[in-house]
């Protein structure tokens, strides 16, 4: 019974002391599939960006024209260190813009 420990000399439970910073940790390693946007499809109705759980669809002041000349001021992305690979905007995107792929193994 020497061996107990006083509350007053115990951790405060339940209590984060060093918050972590999302941007900090990369949580899209373990994905099997991984979404791929064409852009000369996409619409940019920015439904993958709404959808998206892990906010992976980044949305980038980058211009892109398709071949029939339809000119864009935004085109779409996908983080892959934040992207678990659940298929959501695919699965959303009306004019299926959204193919997934398997994930590269390096």
């Amino acid at each position: 019974m020497e061996n107990l420990v006083s509350f007053k000399e115990m951790a405060p439970g339940g209590i984060v002391v060093n918050p972590g910073n999302s941007l900090e940790y990369k949580t899209g390693d373990w994905k099997v599939l991984i979404p791929v946007i064409n852009q000369e499809t996409c619409t940019r109705c920015r439904i993958c960006w709404y959808v998206c759980p892990d906010n992976a669809i980044l949305e980038l002041d980058k211009e892109y024209t398709t071949k029939k000349n339809r000119k864009y001021k935004i085109s779409y992305d996908v983080s892959s260190d934040f992207c678990k690979g659940c298929g959501m905007c695919a699965q959303e995107c009306p004019v299926k813009a959204i193919e997934m792929v398997p994930v590269e193994v390096a």
